[in-house]
């Protein structure tokens, strides 16, 4: 018997030692009070940096919405969606959320270094609460993203509510996106330099600004690739339950719930094979 086997059968483990899937899973559980007061306090901390606290939180994507909405209402013309104002609205509040957590996640471990290496934790804790915390900034958005609606002439209506199943499973979606750019960033530093451009090309290419069916009409085969668009099928059901006479496909929940299950999953089996790398991260 070797010293590793004689130690593991006395209950010892290596240190960094990566555990089995189901153990990974039950210490993070264990371990979410600290994650939501890890995110809580960076929103705080994040809002004292700022001179106008939470105010810059709504006004960002209100600056991005008044000025891309501009200039591509003017660019597509008659081509631009039914009621646009709302439209660019909700489609650049809710993909700013997305932004977030696939930048934040990305930086998770390897802009928490001194935290990964002077203490044993499952890492899985650090994208989990940038997420979180991404999700607690989305809620004041939500409701201010539903006050430019009705001021914009969007009458309210009780499908408003079912937005919630759909931003819990974007979350979902965000979550396994996070997970994924948290590890390659470990292996690829330069990834993070990468990303801002990936973000830019998603926002112009998601419908964040455009409706597909519209604007690619001449074009079939390239709506029918935006039907299985996880980016834009949330755009497109959200749309569908706050704006006027803006119907879109039921099918669209079934693209969204399978690309946020799998994406998840791929997400965080991917991140757990790698988490004895992060300990060594420098």
């Amino acid at each position: 018997m070797t010293i590793a086997e004689e130690a593991e059968s006395r209950g010892l483990h290596r240190v960094g030692a990566r555990p089995t899937l189901g153990n990974y899973l039950k210490q993070t559980w264990e371990r979410r009070e600290f994650i939501y007061e890890l995110a809580k306090a960076r929103v705080q901390s994040q809002n004292q940096r700022n001179r106008l606290g939470m105010v810059w939180v709504v006004l960002k994507p209100t600056l991005n919405a008044l000025m891309y909405g501009f200039i591509f209402g003017v660019l597509q013309g008659a081509n631009k969606p039914h009621d646009f104002p709302v439209f660019v609205v909700i489609g650049v509040f809710l993909f700013e959320f997305f932004t977030s957590s696939m930048n934040g996640g990305a930086k998770s471990i390897t802009g928490n270094t001194a935290l990964v290496q002077s203490l044993s934790f499952p890492r899985l804790t650090l994208p989990v609460a940038q997420v979180t915390q991404n999700f607690l900034t989305l809620m004041p958005m939500v409701v201010v993203m539903f006050i430019y609606a009705m001021i914009l002439g969007t009458t309210p209506k009780w499908s408003w509510f079912i937005i919630i199943p759909l931003i819990a499973l974007f979350t979902v979606f965000n979550m396994g996106v996070a997970l994924i750019c948290a590890r390659i960033t470990v292996h690829v530093r330069d990834f993070t330099n990468i990303l801002p451009l990936v973000g830019r090309v998603l926002f112009y290419t998601s419908g964040v600004l455009f409706s597909a069916e519209r604007l690619l009409s001449h074009w079939p085969w390239m709506v029918t690739v935006f039907e299985f668009h996880p980016l834009y099928q949330t755009l497109s059901i959200a749309r569908g339950l706050i704006m006027n006479n803006s119907p879109y496909d039921p099918s669209a929940w079934w693209v969204v719930a399978v690309w946020a299950v799998c994406t998840l999953v791929v997400g965080l089996l991917y991140f757990w094979k790698a988490e004895e790398r992060y300990g060594r991260a420098n």
